[in-house]
């Protein structure tokens, strides 16, 4: 039993750089578990950064300077927190304000109609079960409004944090994209020069993940653009806030438009009925989720993420219940991290082909050097 053990062990931990690996990913997961929100706005510019690299890279490939791409990323940044701060994030909470106060209404609307339930299927459910399920309803939001109004009142020092990070962000994005290179090679130099998982496992990382990351973000603009100039011109009720939450819910496939749907339904189906314009919305909102899933999603990602829907569902799942919204706004990248790391651990066959590909680039810079 110890020789297999001891077997198994130097098959896929005899290398220096899969200890490194084991180690990094260990002390990565307890900073995050111990100093998560102390670091946060260090976490936030280190992806903010990411995504803005692009960025940066066309506007130096239009010939633009270093400095001044950077600071012209940095400006674009600061417009979308100010648009998002001043005009968006005001509107949104109006919205959610009036839609708390409207929902007694709602909520007696669809006891009435299905009230009219046991009058036409009496043997599947009774007046006292649709009154049972009603009365549990609204004791719930009743506890959910009072919540809502105690995080408003005792959170103000959370308000101001988040201003502060607003503050801190955009600087910290400035100096890491400003920096880039020498942060970069600053994390290298602790690493072993002999490192071809490692290069490998960052190849394929910053190819799929930083075209998925940027890809998702404009992805979920684009729909929530689109879903409000649909729901303000179909005269949709709370259109901001439902926009939002389409635009949202394309970060969990599968799952988030059946979700959202739910909503969308229900609140054009309290403004309106079973009208014309109801059945219009929902048209909207089917012509929406048809172009995104068949037309912008390939557009966009190029370079899908192969991925199983199992795999993507337990991503979602995990790393939601861990790091919960930004969990699973990175669950399909964590999962591809996962995936890159089994493809790359290092075993007999990609020993041998790492060598060969390592004796193949050693004979190019000879040949080089010779020319």
């Amino acid at each position: 039993m110890l020789s297999i053990v001891r077997n198994w062990v130097n098959r896929y931990f005899s290398q220096e750089e899969v200890v490194l690996l084991v180690l990094l990913l260990v002390g990565a997961m307890v900073v995050l578990a111990t100093l998560g929100q102390v670091l946060a706005p260090v976490l936030a510019a280190l992806i903010i950064a990411f995504l803005m690299q692009g960025m940066v890279q066309r506007l130096k490939s239009w010939g633009a300077p270093h400095w001044a791409a950077v600071t012209t990323a940095c400006m674009v940044l600061v417009g979308i927190i100010a648009a998002l701060g001043f005009i968006v994030l005001p509107i949104i909470w109006r919205q959610l304000v009036r839609l708390f106060s409207e929902l007694p209404n709602m909520v007696e609307q669809g006891q009435q109609l299905l009230l009219l339930l046991p009058e036409r299927f009496p043997t599947l459910v009774s007046a006292a079960q649709i009154q049972e399920i009603f009365n549990t309803l609204g004791s719930e939001l009743g506890t959910f409004g009072q919540t809502l109004l105690t995080f408003s009142i005792a959170n103000l020092p959370i308000l101001a944090g988040i201003l502060i990070y607003a503050v801190v962000v955009p600087i910290l994005v400035f100096f890491f994209l400003m920096d880039s290179d020498r942060l970069i090679n600053w994390c290298a130099s602790f690493l072993p020069s002999h490192r071809p998982m490692l290069r490998q496992i960052w190849y394929e990382m910053n190819d799929q993940v930083a075209n998925y990351v940027r890809g998702k973000v404009i992805e979920i603009g684009i729909v929530a653009v689109v879903s409000y100039i649909a729901f303000l011109a179909l005269g949709v009720n709370y259109a901001l806030l439902l926009a939002v939450a389409v635009g949202l819910s394309v970060l969990i496939p599968y799952i988030g438009a059946a979700v959202v749907t739910i909503p969308v339904a229900a609140i054009g189906l309290f403004q309106w009925g079973l009208s014309s314009e109801f059945l219009y919305l929902m048209l909207a909102y089917g012509i929406i989720q048809l172009l995104d899933g068949n037309v912008l999603v390939p557009l966009l990602f190029s370079e899908a993420v192969n991925l199983h829907p199992v795999a993507i569902i337990m991503a979602v799942l995990v790393f939601g219940g861990i790091w919960g919204f930004w969990g699973v706004f990175f669950a399909i990248p964590l999962a591809t991290l996962a995936k890159a790391i089994m493809n790359a651990w290092p075993t007999t066959e990609h020993q041998a082909e790492w060598q060969a590909r390592e004796e193949a680039e050693e004979g190019e810079e000879t040949t080089d050097t010779v020319e």
